[in-house]
């Protein structure tokens, strides 16, 4: 089944490098990052990128998880690697998946790859290779889906979080570019009556459906 953009994330219940989790419970009443590797001992930068920024998206309420599609066992070895060569230890989950089951659940594999990792290279996991931003709603908020030769942008991804839970607190849209902090645009469902109520000091508007204001506190 093709996933969507407020489509509800896939439940599961899975192993993890931390012991068996059921998704939707680990989410609990935050935000989750599901991101996915072609197999262990690649995008190895990536994962101790994101080691790093742990604490910033912890800071917006957000849980980070990785998932390849090898054994737990595999998972822990790579850890070491991880740490010894990008400098931060990997403390979030990292689920196994040598059964394809959770690829498969979110539409990174087709039906018929099979129901084993064993066997499989980086260059047949290729499209293994997403991001997952998940609402406390369950709901997915993003998709983000690189290819294998190119390494992620975690960056951008935190960059997109900010802006996916100050829109969903407020009636506005982030422009190009966008950076916490920076000003936002009313949205057009807002009339100007409602806008004054919310913003009193006015706002620019080179046209009239494009009503720039300063980010909401």
């Amino acid at each position: 089944m093709a996933l969507r953009i407020n489509d509800e994330a896939p439940d599961f219940t899975a192993q993890t490098t931390q012991g068996q989790i059921n998704f939707h419970e680990w989410i609990g009443n935050g935000w989750a990052i599901l991101f996915s590797h072609p197999k262990d001992f690649t995008c190895t930068t990536e994962r101790g990128y994101t080691a790093g920024l742990e604490p910033e998206f912890a800071k917006r309420n957000c849980k980070i998880i990785g998932l390849s599609v090898d054994p737990v066992g595999s998972h822990s070895k790579w850890k070491a690697d991880i740490e010894e060569t990008q400098g931060h230890k990997v403390n979030y989950l990292m689920i196994g998946d040598p059964d394809l089951g959770v690829a498969k659940l979110y539409d990174m594999l087709p039906a018929d790859a099979g129901n084993t990792s064993e066997g499989r290279t980086p260059a047949t996991n290729a499209t293994v290779r997403t991001v997952f931003v998940i609402g406390p709603d369950k709901k997915i908020k993003l998709m983000l889906s690189y290819p294998m030769s190119t390494g992620r942008n975690f960056d951008e991804v935190l960059r997109v979080l900010d802006s996916i839970q100050l829109t969903a607190k407020h009636k506005v849209a982030t422009p190009v570019n966008w950076k916490h902090g920076d000003d936002v645009i009313i949205l057009p469902a807002v009339t100007d009556e409602e806008a004054k109520q919310k913003y009193p000091g006015g706002w620019k508007s080179p046209k009239p459906y494009l009503r720039i204001v300063a980010q909401p506190k």
